[in-house]
């Protein structure tokens, strides 16, 4: 049976003139997208550009909800209730629906971003949040999620998960992120993140920075889009799957 992977990264994390990485050219590469939609990034006409550009290369789009953060590009702790973690996120996810309708198309996906996307991993209470929020707004819905509190309160909720395999991440023993505060969070050598992910994929595992292998049972790999090289890094990653046999598909297609 051939192994199926989504490859998706966060777009539309621009402000106003200012943008952040090729997201064109990444479009030509990923098979789904999470676009930011204003809290951390993005604004009405980046949210409105991207789904454009997502329709015409039949791109999966993604809500990628963070903390009310712009000026920390949603990586801090905000220190919010459960409630609002809910009301954030259909607020967030409201927006890019709407500019979705009007391209003909929906979400198909959400995936928190940032801190949240940490906190939702092992706080039960923002997990069941977002996952009640993600119920009400579509039942179709898939959650985007590592394994932990979030992809488990999704399928308690009846929902979809996609779990994420993150290419360009150092990972602790637990499996969770180290966090980018650390030296060597983040992997910038693009033969290992390539060796890495495909590794992920096929064989199902990752090293951690202490050597341990920890199982990972991913379904879609995520890139950074703002990271340097991101357009050539996403061509590599996307060229080793396919040379391993790996079909590269949006997530909504095949995912059960």
């Amino acid at each position: 049976m051939t192994r199926r992977i989504d490859l998706v990264a966060d777009l539309g994390e621009g402000f106003g003139p200012w943008r952040m990485g090729d997201d064109a050219a990444l479009l030509d590469v990923l098979t789904s997208a999470n676009i930011a939609c204003g809290f951390h990034a993005g604004d009405s006409q980046i949210m409105d550009e991207t789904v454009r550009a997502c329709v015409q290369r039949g791109v999966g789009i993604g809500a990628h909800p963070s903390f009310p953060d712009l000026q920390g590009f949603g990586r801090r702790d905000m220190g919010l209730t459960a409630d609002e973690v809910r009301t954030d996120v259909l607020y967030q996810f409201g927006a890019l629906q709407a500019i979705a309708a009007f391209h003909g198309t929906q979400v198909t996906h959400l995936a928190p971003h940032g801190r949240l996307g940490n906190l939702v991993a092992v706080r039960e209470d923002y997990a069941d949040a977002v996952a009640a929020a993600a119920a009400r707004l579509d039942p179709e819905l898939i959650v985007l999620a590592q394994d932990g509190k979030l992809a488990d309160a999704a399928r308690a909720a009846g929902l979809r998960v996609g779990i994420v395999g993150i290419a360009d991440r150092a990972y602790e023993d637990d499996g969770t992120l180290v966090r980018r505060t650390e030296p060597g969070a983040v992997i910038h050598d693009a033969e290992e993140i390539r060796r890495r992910t495909v590794r992920m994929v096929v064989d199902g595992v990752i090293e951690s920075r202490n050597g341990v292998l920890i199982p990972v049972a991913c379904d879609t790999v995520l890139v950074h889009g703002d990271t340097d090289g991101a357009v050539e890094l996403a061509r590599q990653i996307r060229a080793g799957l396919e040379s391993a046999g790996v079909e590269i598909a949006p997530l909504a297609d095949w995912l059960e």
